[in-house]
């Protein structure tokens, strides 16, 4: 019977998603949870251990043949936390899976910063790993236009296009990725339909009712050169199914 695959990040948006997914492909995952009043969902284990410290990772990892690694702070102690979960893992040998984003080696930005020194850590170390790279969640999207729900406009990155993915989506594929061999770096994934932001903008507003206009800004610099000319996209490798609006309407992802 094969090993329970542990999650790190398995309360998170993502790692929820991976934890059901794995459910579904008949597969038991554990948990990673520095706190026991952390809520983990039915039929999967939790352990205890802190990416932060360290503190107990040496036991939370013992016996794990594959680590899906999702657990991340939007960029400020990912290294460190990475850092420590591969020192706790390296008696045992285990597989690594890590998701990172799309554009990361290009854009400019601190987050993105901080996953290319997570995934050179991968890289150099001394455990087998596989290294996936996803376009922006819808998730993440819908979170910035919902922060400006009380203003009577939106304001979004002018001419910058996105390519949405649903955490579904990537979790479907973390899962065929974690009960495969060891692969390096595998092909990007994004979503379906590649928009502009303020196109995104008005469907979020459309479908929450929301009445304003969408102003387009330009965001300076190399960070703004960056989204503009689309290194965060994967114009020729979209294998997400859910689009934006499917997402938005709470629609079940379309099989893969």
């Amino acid at each position: 019977m094969p090993l329970p695959i542990l999650v790190t990040g398995g309360t998170g948006t993502l790692g929820r998603a991976v934890v059901a997914r794995l459910a579904e492909a008949g597969r038991t995952a554990r948990v990673l949870s520095r706190s026991e009043r952390s809520a983990v969902d039915a039929g999967c284990d939790r352990v205890r251990g802190d990416l932060r410290t360290g503190a107990g990772l040496a036991d939370a990892v013992a016996g794990s043949e594959v680590i899906v690694h999702c657990a991340t702070t939007n960029g400020r102690g990912d290294v460190a936390a990475t850092r420590n979960l591969l020192h706790a893992a390296g008696r045992g040998h285990p597989h690594v899976v890590y998701i990172s984003i799309v554009g990361s080696d290009r854009i400019p930005l601190g987050y993105y910063r901080a996953k290319q020194e997570c995934e050179r850590l991968l890289e150099t170390g001394s455990l087998p790993w596989t290294i996936l790279r996803a376009t922006q969640f819808h998730d993440l999207l819908a979170a910035l236009f919902a922060a400006q729900r009380r203003s009577p406009v939106t304001l979004v990155p002018a001419a910058t296009p996105f390519q949405p993915i649903d955490v579904r989506d990537v979790a479907a594929e973390l899962t065929r990725i974690a009960e495969r061999p060891p692969a390096g770096r595998v092909p990007d994934i994004g979503g379906p339909q590649v928009r502009t932001a303020a196109d995104l903008a008005r469907s979020y507003r459309a479908a929450t009712g929301r009445r304003g206009a969408v102003l387009p800004v330009a965001l300076p610099g190399r960070l703004g050169r960056g989204f503009r000319r689309g290194w965060n996209l994967v114009p020729d490798g979209g294998a997400g199914t859910t689009t934006f609006e499917e997402f938005l309407t709470g629609a079940p992802a379309p099989p893969r």
